[in-house]
């Protein structure tokens, strides 16, 4: 089961870089936001793989993964032969594995628990290609500047959830975002220790999530191998039949 929440969850033809730009103390909130937003991706599609290492305090598991993305449309996750694919659209997530013979088709009410957030598709993509959760227009805030991130938390807060996020200076992508709900006891903070440059893209290379529900805690860590954009991609994806459904908890 923790394999599939997993995946529920060097590059060819890309440069390897990290953040080093330096913080502009004159660049407005507006002026920041809207260096943010313009670097959103624009690829058609991507594909690569992914080194993931989970823990959730009672046991760790690596493993790799094949990653593919039409983007704003499907994101597909296949574990080494397909013992194990995920399948998640704007409408549903959907994952089968083929070890206990069980499937999960439903909606993300169960990658919300796992991640301490509300999540849906177009968040879930923001986070996995540096872009903010939350759409970042028709709010104040309030700014602060460090040596080497802009640090922006909207004032007042969210009514739902609170929301902080530093965003780093050479490409304006995140360094981190942090969704918190006190009253719920959900948190998940996500960072990006560096980015990649891939065909003309700027995307994530290392990225760290921790995700706090209730007691319970989970660390996922996610580094990103062999990138290529806009090649034409299959999403082969079939429940196989007799497996049993899962009612995840």
């Amino acid at each position: 089961m923790c394999i599939a929440a997993l995946l529920a969850l060097s590059s060819c033809g890309s440069t390897r870089l990290l953040a080093d730009g330096s913080v502009n103390e004159s660049l407005s909130i507006k002026g920041i936001i809207r260096n943010h937003e313009a670097g959103s991706s624009r690829f058609r599609t991507l594909s690569g793989r992914l080194g993931i290492d989970y823990s959730d305090g009672e046991e760790s598991q690596s493993v790799t993964v094949s990653l593919r993305m039409k983007r704003n449309e499907v994101i597909w996750m296949s574990a080494p032969l397909g013992v194990i694919k995920v399948y998640i659209t704007p409408q549903r997530v959907s994952y089968y594995n083929k070890l206990n013979n069980e499937f999960f088709d439903g909606d993300f009410s169960y990658l919300s628990r796992l991640l301490g957030a509300e999540i849906d598709f177009e968040k879930l993509q923001n986070l996995l290609l540096g872009q903010s959760m939350v759409s970042l227009q028709g709010r104040n805030y309030e700014l602060q500047y460090t040596a080497d991130t802009y640090e922006l938390k909207p004032k007042p807060s969210l009514d739902l959830y609170k929301l902080f996020l530093k965003i780093e200076p050479r490409y304006f992508r995140l360094a981190s975002q942090q969704l918190a709900q006190p009253e719920a006891r959900r948190m998940m903070e996500v960072r990006y220790s560096s980015y990649q440059e891939v065909q003309g893209e700027v995307l994530p290379d290392q990225v760290e999530i921790a995700a706090i529900e209730g007691d319970g805690r989970v660390t996922i860590g996610i580094s990103y191998k062999q990138v290529e954009l806009n090649r034409d991609l299959r999403f082969p994806f079939k429940i196989p039949k007799g497996f049993n459904p899962v009612a995840l908890q």
